[in-house]
């Protein structure tokens, strides 16, 4: 892996190099939220992580699979796979707990079976990361997905006047021969100690004491602890949101949209949630999963247990937003206290 320092005074410089390659989207507040949305001059450009607004409402995934999509055209005669016209852009600003919910999307939509419409978008998506001060909702050092070594094209560490960009694909490569004249590859014993220092100051950041240790397990021993998660099915309000802002929830539907007075249609996809009553609602009215409690103990069940058979790790990175989103508290510090039988509960403010 190369390794290469570039100044801050410089960074400015690098948005007509990246527009080269796509456009240029950065984590930005609009109305009060944190959101992924497309910048257009170099003003608005900076890799800083004091400067980068913490975690985007929506994760990454809102640009890689869009929350509403049209797939087919279709009419009495035929169907057609509709245009997407995905445009390639280069994302800056991810940090290391999302770009791991990107590798397990990777892992999911790519592997037994694979999604067109996500691996359109995910070869057309090249992605910056850049370091960040963590959070009172932060746990991602408890989950072990606070630092990434794969999944970015390149990576940003902040320290202090410069940066430390890890080049991490081709794609990566690229971009820093574009702009070779703006990165210096003399990497001295003194930028060392600044990432050392820099590692060290970002570890006391962490304030969430959220234990993990033995939480696997956990989920299987107390799986059928009815008491348990109709606590927390009581409290649900199945808003849906805990899903929609999680990095690695993949729950979608598909409705055939017609249009009206006309013999033709559209195949449509949509976010949905397993929290919803109605997504375990079968042919002939049956819903297997129709309390609240039931659909919680599934979706934690999922994130905690389920996902690490299959893939070999937890589909939680410890972003926090289960924790800031839920209006009534229900998220991973609290169901994971509660499992190892503690009354004490984070409270978001």
């Amino acid at each position: 892996m190369r390794v290469y320092k570039i100044s801050k005074q410089d960074e400015k410089k690098l948005f007509k190099v990246l527009e080269k390659f796509g456009e240029v989207w950065l984590p930005v507040k609009k109305g009060g939220k944190c959101t992924f949305s497309r910048i257009y001059s170099e003003d608005r450009l900076t890799f800083s992580q004091t400067e980068i607004c913490n975690r985007p409402l929506l994760p990454l995934k809102k640009l890689l699979l869009p929350p509403e999509f049209n797939t087919l055209d279709f009419n009495a005669e035929r169907y057609n796979r509709a245009e997407q016209n995905v445009p390639s852009r280069v994302v800056v600003g991810s940090h290391a707990c999302d770009i791991h919910g990107v590798n397990i999307l990777d892992k999911f939509y790519t592997t037994d079976f694979i999604d067109p419409f996500y691996r359109e978008r995910r070869k057309k998506t090249i992605i910056i990361g850049t370091s960040c001060e963590p959070d009172e909702y932060c746990f991602c050092n408890k989950t072990n997905t606070n630092i990434i070594e794969e999944g970015y094209d390149l990576f940003f560490n902040d320290l202090g006047h410069y940066y430390l960009v890890w080049v991490g694909s081709s794609k990566g490569d690229d971009i820093i021969r574009e702009g070779d004249d703006l990165f210096d590859e003399n990497i001295t014993d003194k930028i060392i100690g600044d990432f050392i220092n820099w590692r060290k100051v970002n570890e006391n950041f962490f304030t969430n004491d959220i234990d993990f240790y033995g939480v696997t397990d956990l989920m299987e021993l107390k799986y059928n602890d009815n008491e348990l998660w109709e606590y927390f099915g009581d409290k649900c309000l199945s808003c849906g949101q805990c899903t929609m802002v999680c990095p690695t929830c993949t729950c979608f539907n598909v409705i055939d949209d017609l249009e009206v007075n006309k013999n033709e249609g559209h195949r449509r996809r949509y976010w949905d949630s397993c929290m919803f009553k109605d997504y375990s609602m079968v042919a002939g009215g049956h819903n297997f999963r129709k309390t609240r409690a039931e659909r919680l103990k599934l979706w934690y069940t999922h994130k905690l247990k389920a996902f690490i058979g299959q893939f070999g790790n937890p589909s939680c990175v410890g972003c926090g937003r289960c924790i800031v989103t839920c209006p009534v508290d229900i998220n991973v510090y609290n169901v994971v206290s509660r499992l190892k039988g503690q009354e004490k509960e984070l409270i978001r403010k």
